[in-house]
């Protein structure tokens, strides 16, 4: 036997243990204790970053004298983890997400280091690119990681247990992040995360090379059964090693640079609003349209039944949720008075009710109405966006939007889990990270259209020029509040009917 084949064997093997699993064995069960507690320290660190940046970021661009570039602090990190998100997948596919996970870690690493020691903006947006780059990587390599290593039966608890990482974080992060940035100074808040992260690589790598490395292995049923979209051309057969090609597909890479770069342009041309800014917007949806046509599923533009509707529904619910969320402390702050501190934990409960809902997803009792919560689900962060504005009303008490934020995370814990569980229950295993990607970007894509659209209505009907309610007793520009939250609440309400889409109609 060839080193080759006991290698197929060894795999085989593996696969066809995880594919039974004893029914009382969990995600910390022993032999997946030291990947789960590994993959999810990862995730936290990475939550602990997300919630912890936005706190310091205000005060880094003062100091580095680049508040007018603050916005490229934040679409210079999406823009490139839009390609890194596309690059791990055909890397994860073609030779295993191992390499692709440890190389986005790095990356994430190195990015932090060079914004925190930044001593200029550009380098300072030049770190967040880097970090946008790996956290691209680090993201769909984790993905394919759980498809590969944890049999389906355990995916959606593995998957609820990222959610509830970003529980601790969302309360914890702004307020130590805001302790560090006022005590040692906001550059260690970027500097000290690096180290953080040793621990969990020496947990997990050892077992993610051991579980998931290497090409593919379909030790399963026909990857047209495992689709679920009902072609008949599929090649993967039980027992069968599917080889992924060593060369990446130039195509993809070429379509991932123009999404990178058009999302860029788009984001430009939306915090700019001058008439020249017409022109790097129109070359932006040049790039970014056929892109993104090329790298997401097809039909996934109109919602066609199964994988395209798991991958659109995953876009329209981040993006609405997200873009809507983003404007809510600014809300409280100049329209109701509130510190940004008080702000901020009007949305903290949100973090726990978020990882209820992945919870609840997760039990296999409910498996057989997930289509239904994730309708509710969507249903859910549509009300919650639409009441938001509601505190505009000077009579209607400011914690309405904790309350409503607090069932709209509910309904994004039910349908964020469940598309990433669906998405891998629908995908053979050679396209698992092409697949993980495709669900990525169609998240972040969503948040760069719906942020830039929904920014362009807030600064059209005077946002950008909204006082402080306690300097400005009439409270500047409700209506362009207004003209961010409803029609998020629209774009929600259609995630709900995309959401009756996800499963294929049997016969």
């Amino acid at each position: 036997m060839t080193a080759l084949e006991r290698r197929d064997a060894e795999v085989a093997d593996l696969a066809a243990s995880s594919s039974g699993p004893a029914r009382d064995e969990t995600v910390l069960s022993r032999p997946l204790r030291a990947l789960s507690i590994g993959i999810v320290s990862v995730v936290l660190l990475i939550a602990f970053e997300a919630t912890a940046v936005g706190t310091a970021m205000p005060v880094a661009a003062r100091e580095l004298h680049g508040v007018s570039l603050y916005a490229f602090a934040f679409s210079g990190y999406f823009t490139t983890s839009l390609f890194g998100m596309v690059l791990a997948g055909q890397w994860s596919d073609r030779r295993g997400p191992l390499g692709a996970l440890t190389t986005g870690i790095a990356a994430f690493a190195a990015g932090l280091l060079l914004a925190g020691t930044a001593s200029a903006m550009w380098l300072f947006i030049l770190g967040r690119a880097v970090q946008g780059l790996g956290g691209g990587l680090v993201i769909v390599a984790l993905y394919v990681v759980v498809g590969r290593a944890y049999p389906e039966r355990l995916r959606p608890a593995i998957m609820a247990a990222f959610a509830a990482s970003w529980v601790v974080p969302s309360i914890v992060g702004p307020l130590a992040a805001g302790a560090v940035t006022e005590h040692l100074g906001w550059r260690w808040v970027f500097i000290g995360i690096p180290v953080l992260v040793v621990f969990p690589l020496a947990l997990a790598l050892p077992q993610i090379r051991r579980r998931a490395a290497g090409p593919v292995i379909a030790p399963f049923a026909d990857a047209d059964d495992r689709s679920g979209l009902g072609s008949d051309s599929g090649s993967v057969k039980r027992g069968r090693s599917v080889r992924g090609r060593g060369s990446f597909d130039r195509r993809r890479i070429r379509l991932a640079l123009g999404i990178s770069l058009g999302a860029g342009l788009l984001q430009y041309a939306a915090q700019d609003l001058r008439w020249f800014s017409l022109a790097p917007g129109a070359v932006g949806a040049a790039l970014l349209v056929p892109a993104a046509l090329g790298l997401l599923p097809r039909g996934t533009y109109r919602a066609a039944r199964g994988l395209p509707s798991v991958v659109l529904l995953r876009g329209v619910a981040a993006g609405s949720f997200i873009s809507a969320e983003s404007f809510v402390p600014l809300m409280l702050v100049t329209q109701r008075g509130l510190s940004p501190t008080l702000a901020g934990f009007s949305l903290a409960a949100g973090g726990g009710t978020w990882a209820l809902g992945s919870w609840v997803q997760s039990r296999p009792r409910v498996e057989p109405y997930q289509q239904r919560l994730m309708t509710v689900g969507m249903v859910l962060v549509a009300a919650a966006i639409a009441a938001a504005p509601s505190v505009l009303i000077p009579s209607v008490p400011a914690w309405t939007v904790a309350v409503a934020w607090a069932f709209g995370c509910f309904g994004m814990g039910l349908v964020i889990s469940s598309t990433s569980v669906l998405l891998l229950k629908l995908s053979a295993p050679e396209e698992a990270g092409t697949n993980s990607a495709a669900l990525q970007i169609s998240d972040g894509l969503s948040n760069v259209i719906l942020l830039s659209t929904g920014g362009a209505a807030f600064a059209a009907l005077g946002g950008g020029t909204v006082r402080h309610a306690a300097t400005e007793a009439s409270g500047a520009h409700p209506a362009a509040f207004v003209a961010v939250f409803l029609p998020m609440a629209g774009v929600a309400l259609v995630g709900a009917w995309v959401a009756a889409r996800v499963r294929v109609l049997s016969g």
